[in-house]
């Protein structure tokens, strides 16, 4: 029986790869569906792990650590596909709370059910919007660019040299309040609309009030606040493709910061659209 000794300096090394790509399914868009099982989940971090293995000549085999500096080791592998997924998939929510907020202000938040894809109750508006948002997200090779990084990381950020320094906690609340903002300008044409009815609706319930305008004044509601939310879905669109574009050029760029010119990195920021040529080509 042939011997497969030679196998066990590469083990730790390859956990050491599937714990970061572990990371970016946890949170990644669409990685992160509970449509997807688990298991596969598992399975196709460990298939790609062993496909960027061989391609990672920083990770030396036979790297030598005791168990008290493995747990580290493999924690700080998967904060950094956390900080990658997580960061990705922050305007896709912010399009949801966007979302939130209209149907709140249109008095659909009676309609919120359990959506057990999101694992979260969510509102029909919001859910709406976030599916479309993750429609651009995969038409614009959001998840192409996802793991070009992850690959490019292993090269800029060796295994062992991430600390709790680099945790990149300012792009991540500078993220945080951008899609804060995002979610504003979405609900912004919605909450006006409703707030000029809902002024129209009390100048005509005091000027007239034999007129029962509570009868019609949710229903005028509704309609006129969908209606204006599907007169600017192109611009909440382009918005939102705007935003996802920014996010991405921000992580390609924080991977890319790494790097070690000493070593031949060029750590100087990376624009998407150069990101995305390469992964098209």
């Amino acid at each position: 029986m042939p011997s497969l000794d030679f196998i066990l300096p590469h083990v730790l090394p390859v956990m050491l790869v599937i714990a970061r790509l572990i990371g970016l399914f946890l949170f990644a868009p669409v990685l992160n569906s509970s449509t997807i099982p688990r298991l596969y989940r598992v399975m196709l971090a460990v298939m790609f792990g062993l496909a960027i293995y061989p391609f990672t000549p920083e990770l030396g085999a036979g790297i030598g650590v005791s168990t008290v500096q493995l747990v580290p080791l493999l924690f700080a592998e998967l904060v950094i596909g956390l900080a990658i997924g997580l960061i990705a998939s922050l305007p896709l929510l912010a399009v949801q709370m966007g979302g939130y907020i209209m149907g709140y202000q249109l008095g659909l938040s009676l309609a919120e059910s359990f959506n057990p894809v999101l694992e979260s109750n969510g509102s029909v508006v919001g859910d709406l919007l976030f599916y479309l948002a993750i429609l651009a997200f995969i038409g614009i090779g959001g998840l192409e660019v996802l793991f070009v990084t992850m690959a490019e990381s292993f090269r800029t950020v060796p295994v062992g040299a991430f600390t709790s320094g680099d945790v990149p906690l300012e792009m991540f609340v500078t993220v945080l309040s951008s899609g804060f903002e995002l979610a504003i300008r979405i609900a912004t044409p919605v909450m006006a609309v409703v707030s000029m009815l809902m002024l129209s609706m009390g100048f005509i319930m005091k000027t007239m009030p034999e007129v029962n305008i509570m009868s019609i004044g949710f229903a005028a509601q509704i309609v006129c606040g969908l209606a204006m939310l599907f007169a600017g879905i192109t611009v909440v669109a382009n918005v939102a493709t705007e935003e996802v574009y920014d996010v991405l050029d921000t992580i390609v760029v924080w991977v890319r910061s790494f790097a070690d010119p000493a070593m031949g990195g060029d750590p100087s920021p990376v624009p998407f659209s150069e990101m995305r040529g390469g992964v098209d080509g």
